[in-house]
């Protein structure tokens, strides 16, 4: 497996994470305890030492399958979680004050089975708790042992230099994706510049860039709250999928890796974590790393996303309030 470094932090991670929020929390279909063991085990096993978790998925649940699942394999392995949400959960609220950092830390650690977080993110930027007190908060928090690295997730610019002059941030965790582009204006320079890693998440825009989804989704989907997943919005939006599935034909890959080798492409401090419950999916991603975009095919696939616009909001309303601008 390859390995990527998370800009000027030192943070060494496997070049394609895995995030764990649809194993029990997006979409439904989730695992049971003893299926998502096996499939991160099988992770494992393939060359993934990046994973990612968050106290509000399941919640709770989602850092206990983390924590027993790589307990074997704790030191040979990167596990990322976040505090921010208001009682772990994200349609709640937001609270980064700093005694919630504290006790969310606290609770992380033991249901993660560990007595360090490699990288603590604040899951979404509170307004109420000045960026200095959160970053300080997790300063106190690295001195101590228990938080290697600190990170940031949807984060704006402003934001991020605030925070970094405080505590450097090792890298910021936003959505980016051929099904969304917009880091690419103001954020991805940003980084560059302070020397700041990029964790996309929903690296295949929560599953849409797979071009399995050709019709409404079932009612039990938690995708069903996201516009942009709406049943008029999904054939819309197809015109993307099928021109990139061109494409990816041409080049004798899957849509799905073909998104995976474009973001992979765009910078080497990039480490994407797409996440899936299925071993063959888990397989298949891992493949893009084998595929290689000529500056041609780059050029192609940027001029189709660049023609196509993308129909409905990547949230619904509660959520989008709390996206930092």
């Amino acid at each position: 497996m390859q390995k990527r470094k998370l800009g000027n932090s030192g943070l060494e991670v496997s070049a394609l994470g895995f995030g764990f929020m649809g194993l029990n929390f997006l979409d439904g279909k989730g695992l049971d305890k003893k299926e998502a063991t096996t499939l991160l085990r099988n992770a494992v096993e393939r060359g993934i030492t990046f994973f990612d978790t968050a106290e509000a998925y399941g919640p709770y649940t989602n850092e206990e399958i983390v924590g027993e699942g790589l307990q074997p394999f704790r030191k040979d392995v990167v596990i990322a979680t976040k505090f921010g949400c208001k009682d772990a959960r994200p349609t709640t609220g937001l609270d980064s004050r700093p005694e919630t950092i504290r006790a969310v830390t606290e609770a992380s650690l033991k249901r993660l089975k560990t007595d360090y977080i490699d990288l603590l993110y604040q899951h979404r930027v509170d307004p109420n708790v000045p960026i200095e007190d959160v970053a300080g908060t997790v300063k106190d928090l690295i001195q101590e042992g228990k938080v290697k690295y600190f990170g940031l997730s949807e984060a704006g610019p402003k934001t991020i230099r605030r925070a970094h002059a405080v505590q450097p941030v090792a890298a910021l965790q936003s959505e980016y994706s051929l099904f969304w582009t917009e880091p690419e204006k103001e954020i991805i320079p940003t980084l560059e510049e302070l020397g700041i890693g990029f964790v996309p998440f929903s690296p295949l825009g929560k599953g849409f860039l797979t071009g399995t989804i050709k019709t409404k989704l079932e009612e039990v989907d938690r995708r069903n709250i996201i516009p942009r997943f709406s049943e008029e919005n999904i054939k819309a939006n197809l015109i993307l999928v099928d021109a990139l599935s061109k494409i990816a034909k041409q080049k004798n890959v899957t849509t799905g890796q073909l998104a995976l080798a474009w973001l992979l492409a765009q910078k080497p401090w990039i480490a994407p974590i797409p996440g899936t419950t299925k071993l063959h999916r888990l397989e298949e991603n891992i493949g893009s790393l084998d595929v290689v975009l000529t500056a041609g095919e780059l050029a192609e696939i940027n001029n189709t996303v660049n023609g196509i616009t993308v129909v409905g909001d990547r949230y619904p309303e509660v959520l989008a309030k709390q996206i930092d601008k």
